[in-house]
């Protein structure tokens, strides 16, 4: 798929089919996280694959945002990796982590896997009940799966879009 073609037809699905994504799938869409730029090359992120029974209960413990999906993935930073910005205290951790998931995200799209990014949860509740080491922080979750072919398909707001000039400014 053409990259524009590919980020204008990337959504957040919010209702999933009942079928799991494979494994096969998966290593290639983590081949795209792999790839993807961090501070420094350091490489920090974890992610978290859930898709047993047991523990996607957890996960609808967690968020209400699950929608059906199969998989979710916890994406976490290992806090001892993060580069530390020259005279702060501001790391790289959740940028990184979000440059990783964002190839995911449009690799997942590449081959035909929806996602849906989601923020409405308790990171520090999801790193207690998923045992998570103390050294990693969470910083998102996201569904993967296939969409639902009755309402797997965007919202109405997906398409509404501010005028570029909204938000960049020249200086």
């Amino acid at each position: 798929m053409e990259f524009f073609d590919l980020i204008e037809a990337r959504y957040s699905c919010k209702k999933y089919a009942d079928k799991q994504v494979s494994k096969e799938e998966l290593e290639m869409i983590f081949e795209a996280g792999r790839l993807a730029p961090t501070a420094k090359n350091s490489q920090e992120q974890r992610i978290y694959v859930v898709q047993s029974e047991e523990g996607l209960e957890k996960i609808d413990s967690l968020t209400p945002c699950r929608y059906g999906a199969k998989t979710v993935l916890i994406f976490a930073c290992d806090v001892n990796g993060e580069y530390i910005y020259e005279g702060t205290n501001q790391t790289s951790g959740n940028e990184d982590i979000s440059i990783v998931a964002t190839h995911v995200m449009l690799a997942a799209k590449n081959i035909g896997v929806e996602s849906c990014w989601i923020n409405k949860f308790n990171p520090i509740k999801c790193a207690e009940i998923f045992d998570l080491p103390k050294n990693e922080r969470v910083v998102l979750l996201m569904d993967l799966g296939y969409a639902d072919k009755e309402g797997g398909k965007p919202l109405i707001n997906h398409f509404k879009r501010k005028d570029i000039t909204e938000y960049v400014i020249y200086k």
